[in-house]
């Protein structure tokens, strides 16, 4: 079989870089995650008789997105050991990584071994530090983030996800989702939303307990008439590299609708590399790519869009 049958593995090249005037901040990833997806990678094409693939570490990583513009990020921390993970980043590297913290949707009907399948069809596991109660664990989202208020730039990610848990625990998840809005607005922070499968429930829930001023749906997956409601109330829609894809005209027309000055560019990485890279490692360096469909939706130049990008970024997160 020749080799384009088997998918590429190999991180992918760097785009060429922002203009000076027009570097942007990353404002949703997971660069800790990053390093564990690259070897587990690495692993599989060597299994695959490919050339291994190398692991670069948080440093390098950093270094790689500031080589083209990439100034910052804001990495999330939304599972309980990796809160302190998100925030020692931003000590570490004051000025350009800030975190988010949170308890994750699909994390929060965990604690206290409260979930129940969802449509994934996957069997619930549960890891050690599940045993602390929901409750404790968002009072620890609460004190760290009260702890650290030069690091923690917002709250999330949080929200719903109805693709991973079913029954009883769907409502256990919206009071999880209820309690980081809560806090949110008691810190003045903004608030990163998670919705998968959930549009619909979320938007009730903000509706009825009233948003954060500044509310965020990360790596947005709505749709125009979403985009209209999220416009109306003043939120603000973040776009990762499922703005490349083909089939997300919906999420395109999203961008059109909220314009600029309401939208933002993340990775998520280590996951949504955008095209033509898709099933590769994601990090931080491949912004100028999706903001490259960013311009292209907008029919406006590249810096433009990289500039409107961070300055809502800037109003948002005050970074």
């Amino acid at each position: 079989m020749s080799k384009h049958h088997h998918r590429d593995r190999s991180w992918a090249p760097a785009p060429e870089s922002l203009p000076a005037d027009a570097q942007v901040i990353d404002n949703h990833t997971h660069v800790a995650s990053v390093v564990p997806f690259a070897r587990a990678m690495s692993h599989e094409a060597v299994a695959k008789g490919q050339p291994e693939v190398p692991v670069y570490g948080v440093d390098e990583l950093l270094a790689q997105a500031a080589a083209v513009g990439v100034t910052g990020i804001i990495d999330c921390g939304c599972e309980y050991p990796n809160m302190q993970k998100a925030i020692d980043m931003a000590v570490d590297h004051p000025g350009q990584v800030h975190a988010a913290i949170a308890i994750h949707p699909n994390e929060a009907v965990r604690h206290g071994h409260r979930a129940e399948p969802g449509p994934d069809g996957l069997p619930v596991t549960y890891k050690p530090y599940h045993d602390v109660s929901f409750d404790d664990a968002m009072a620890e989202v609460a004190r760290l983030a009260r702890a650290y208020p030069d690091q923690v730039v917002a709250i999330g990610e949080t929200g719903m996800d109805l693709f991973r848990t079913g029954g009883n625990a769907i409502a256990l998840q919206r009071e999880a989702f209820r309690a980081h809005i809560a806090l949110a607005k008691e810190l003045g922070l903004p608030m990163q939303i998670h919705d998968r499968d959930s549009h619909k429930e979320v938007i009730e829930t903000l509706l009825a307990d009233g948003a954060p001023e500044r509310t965020v749906f990360h790596s947005y997956s709505g749709d125009a008439e979403m985009a209209e409601i999220a416009r109306e109330h003043g939120w603000y829609l973040s776009f990762s590299g499922t703005v490349s894809y083909k089939g997300n005209d919906g999420i395109r027309e999203s961008l059109r609708i909220v314009g600029l000055d309401h939208a933002m560019v993340e990775t998520d990485a280590p996951y949504l590399t955008p095209m033509p890279y898709r099933g590769r490692t994601n990090a931080p360096y491949m912004i100028p790519y999706t903001l490259r469909a960013m311009a292209d939706t907008l029919d406006l130049p590249l810096a433009e869009v990289a500039r409107g990008t961070r300055n809502t970024t800037r109003t948002v997160y005050g970074v």
